[in-house]
């Protein structure tokens, strides 16, 4: 099966729902953000991080290192191999201004071993020449 007919079916990682409650496919979701050759730069911070959480799932480094501002930017990135990603929860968002922005979340995963994590963190994200970045974040 090619990547195209698989995103109109899979489910997005990110969790996102229609107006109904109806899971989002891929494809209706963050795959507009993540595929290279669609080009559309994510909206707003909280599509930015959806999008970065379902990169993170799908192992999308690229995505993940140019989504990620020049400023605070790894040279670049090992993901932990065996990572099992659960589930994302968006707890709270809030427009600094018109550049800035902060998105509060929640990520569950479960590592190699079969260890359960919970990473909250408040995200710190900006916008430049009209696409989001992420910037940092602060772990609780």
């Amino acid at each position: 099966m090619s990547a195209e007919p698989m995103a109109r079916t899979l489910r997005c990682p990110c969790g996102q729902t229609d107006a109904r409650g109806k899971a989002l496919t891929l494809a209706q979701c963050c795959a507009r953000f993540i595929t290279p050759d669609l080009g559309t730069p994510a909206p707003d911070a909280p599509s930015l991080m959806r999008s970065r959480y379902s990169a993170f799932v799908l192992q999308d480094v690229h995505y993940l290192l140019a989504t990620w501002h020049a400023s605070s930017r790894p040279p670049e990135l090992m993901l932990e191999p065996g990572v099992k990603w659960l589930g994302l929860e968006l707890r709270q968002q809030q427009v600094i201004d018109a550049t800035h922005a902060e998105v509060e979340f929640v990520a569950r995963q479960r590592d190699a071993s079969g260890r359960a994590h919970r990473l909250h963190e408040h995200s710190r994200f900006v916008r430049e020449q009209g696409r989001w970045f992420y910037v940092d974040g602060t772990v609780e």
